[in-house]
């Protein structure tokens, strides 16, 4: 896999709250970061590193106002609560990417990236008002104890589920591995609720499910970029190369509203189909913005026809895959024009345990190309079916089993 030359910081190439949807984990939707612990009082210039202090002018403009706020506002207000909101409006007021976490998203972030969280293992919803399971992660403790889909949770630890307040539902179901947490839930129609108490554990959060569509032909679908992607993406293949009797005549990489992730994730899952060339440049103001990542030789698929599956809720690191694929002439793209996130973000933690979220690079496709606000148009363009039926996964399957349509494509 491809690698920075540079150590690696905790990137950001995931579009937050594209997915307008309530689903949720216990461990939530992964957003991806690389981690860097910045340099006091220093800002990056080109490539030259300088000491610049605020001018004077503008700190004072700024404590005039901070006076003001805390003399004259209607309600009294911490000077901590006004330092943070100060922050807050500064970063935010950068692009839509940038953000100052505080602890608690910080920490959500770092799940995030590592697909590991400590907790009881259960994927959770809002439905009509009711928090229901969407399903155990196999082999967590709520899995083993028996928590099926479809449960709805009444309370955590005799503390009823506020609907308001998902995440609190979510927060309360986490802690250190070991410690026990009650869980309450109503099963189908039964008048009678069921108690579970639960040992939390460490819960590995996957992001890459497989099939098998027909024989020799796969289906994998990834629905964010972690750690663990890559791997998983591998482990994926080698598991229906098995089922097709050790090899697939082609595959379908399902990326359609996979909001992004880690940027190396990105790039290992693009490493897997690719025998070479550059996956991803990117060019910011800082030294370490600014890189270059290339595949190594070797493909998984030995050459097979690849079909890749988007939408306008593939973003970010979707889009690096996409894209990669795409200019590498290795797969055809299927589906609608992709969101067009094209910059990257570095999260860096702060002295408090407070972060922030600053973009840092915008990225560019091998060819050059920069996707930001524009997206990418899919090779065949079909529009997500909203009457149930998966067009672009039966114009797929019409593709890979005419492999000869495919290769004639890659050569235009």
């Amino acid at each position: 896999m491809a690698r920075l030359g540079t150590p690696v910081r905790f990137a950001l190439v995931l579009t937050v709250g594209i997915v307008a949807g309530l689903g949720m984990s216990v461990g939530r939707p992964v957003k991806a970061e690389r981690e860097v612990v910045p340099e006091p009082n220093t800002k990056s210039v080109a490539d030259t590193t300088v000491t610049s202090p605020v001018p004077w002018q503008d700190a004072r403009l700024l404590a005039e106002v901070l006076e003001h706020v805390r003399r004259e506002y209607v309600e009294r207000i911490s000077d901590q609560e006004l330092i943070e909101a100060a922050i807050r409006g500064l970063i935010a007021d950068l692009d839509p990417h940038s953000a100052y976490l505080d602890p608690e998203q910080f920490d959500e972030i770092r799940i995030s990236t590592t697909g590991e969280y400590s907790g009881v293992g259960i994927e959770v919803a809002l439905e009509n008002g009711v928090v229901k399971v969407v399903s155990p992660i196999e082999d967590t403790p709520a899995f083993r104890a028996g928590v099926l889909a479809g449960d709805r949770i009444l309370a955590v630890d005799d503390v009823p589920v506020d609907v308001e307040n998902l995440n609190d539902t979510i927060d309360r179901m986490r802690g250190r591995i070991g410690t026990p947490v009650k869980i309450t839930v109503a099963r189908g129609p039964e008048p009678k609720s069921l108690e579970f108490t639960l040992a939390r554990a460490s819960v590995q959060v996957h992001s890459v499910t497989q099939d098998m569509l027909e024989p020799g032909l796969g289906y994998v679908k990834i629905t964010h970029f972690s750690e663990t992607t890559a791997p998983d993406l591998e482990s994926a293949i080698a598991k229906l190369k098995k089922a097709s009797g050790g090899t697939l005549r082609g595959l379908v990489l399902d990326l359609r509203n996979n909001p992004g992730g880690v940027l190396e994730a990105a790039v290992g899952v693009s490493d897997v189909f690719l025998d070479g060339g550059v996956i991803v440049s990117a060019n910011g103001r800082a030294a370490d913005a600014k890189f270059e990542m290339d595949a190594q030789p070797g493909d998984d698929l030995n050459g097979a026809p690849l079909i890749v599956l988007v939408n306008g809720g593939s973003a970010s690191a979707s889009e690096i895959v996409a894209g990669a694929l795409q200019d590498h002439h290795r797969a055809r793209l299927v589906g609608s024009q992709t969101y067009g996130k094209g910059s990257v973000q570095t999260v860096m933690p702060l002295s408090d345990g407070h972060a922030i979220k600053l973009t840092t690079s915008r990225y560019f496709t091998p060819s050059g190309a920069s996707i930001h606000q524009r997206g990418i148009k899919p090779d065949v363009a079909v529009e997500d079916a909203k009457d149930g039926d998966d067009r672009a996964l039966h114009v797929a399957l019409d593709l890979l089993n005419n492999p000869g349509t495919i290769r004639q494509s890659s050569a235009d």
